[in-house]
This record gives structure tokens, sequence and C-alpha cells, in this order.
């Protein structure tokens, strides 16, 4: 079932969670990450999808 907002966003008030895939692991929080693994989560090109300047 696709939720719809009042302004056509699929997805809308759908909980979700983030999963990111680092030194081979995929996690869902990063709160056990040594100072390493944060370290390459903030040095990673972040990707819009597209979405940005819409």
């Amino acid at each position: 079932m696709l939720h719809v907002d009042e302004h056509g966003m699929i997805g809308a008030g759908v909980k979700f969670e983030r999963i990111r895939r680092i030194t081979g692991y995929l996690v869902g929080t990063v709160d056990r990450f040594n100072n390493a693994k944060r370290k390459e989560l903030a040095d990673r090109v972040k990707h819009d999808g597209g979405l940005l300047g819409k």
C-alpha cells in the first residue's frame, strides 16, 4: 500500500531506519563506531538522489 500525502509525496509518514555500509558492515546506528569509522563516514561524499534544487 502506498502512503501519499496531500502534496503527492509517496512514503509520507512512513517510518524507516537508515542503513549504512561502512567498511563492509551494514549498520543502522554509528554509536558503536570507533574514531576511524566515524572519520570515514564524515569524509564520504553525500548524494541527494537528485532531490536538491527542485
